[in-house]
């Protein structure tokens, strides 16, 4: 999810479906990340965008894709 969301701006729906998992678990993880100021999000009329305002993420993940071998996810 993190992933993804260092890419570019991810509704819940979107997020859950390329992770496959069910909303409300995709939900339920970027309320935790938000809440520890890794993520923030915009409203756009009915729609809910997340997006990462912790620049250090990207690091981190950079950091455990080069030593798990991890590629990043196509949108």
């Amino acid at each position: 999810m993190v992933q993804l969301l260092l890419q570019g701006e991810y509704t819940v729906g979107e997020l859950a479906g390329f992770c496959q998992i069910p909303s409300y678990m995709a939900s339920e993880h970027l309320r935790l990340m938000r809440n520890r100021g890794l993520l923030d999000f915009q409203r756009r009329g009915r729609k809910i965008f997340y997006f990462v305002i912790e620049e250090g993420l990207k690091g981190i993940i950079a950091c455990l894709e080069d030593k798990y071998n991890i590629s990043r996810p196509v949108k």
